[in-house]
């Protein structure tokens, strides 16, 4: 079975990286920025499982991205329950309104 050379797969992460800057700095919506930063996040973990390929007998980056992925369902939790609370007392998700630029 023919591997998936490391140059793909980190030109994917580089892209779901950049994917995840770009919501987080052009979006105003509260839960796309969150999703941006949750792109951000899986293209760490892609990174961290290629390079982990290259030591088959430690499972660091597979461990490490683990953790990751357990931080980030948590911080996903909280900060949808944050918008939600923000929201009940704005009535609005939009970021430049609830910190009063416009």
């Amino acid at each position: 079975m023919e591997q998936i050379p490391i140059e793909h797969i980190l030109l994917l992460g580089a892209i779901l990286f950049s994917l995840g800057i770009l919501a987080v700095i052009t979006k105003r919506h509260a839960v796309v920025v969150l999703m941006g930063i949750e792109l951000i996040f899986n293209a760490a973990n892609l990174n961290l499982v290629a390079f982990s390929r290259y030591d088959p007998l430690l499972l660091q980056g597979q461990m490490f991205s683990l953790f990751v992925i357990v931080v980030a369902a948590a911080e996903a939790a909280v900060a949808l329950a944050i918008v939600l609370r923000v929201y009940q007392h704005f009535k609005t998700a939009n970021l430049n309104q609830i910190v009063g630029k416009e």
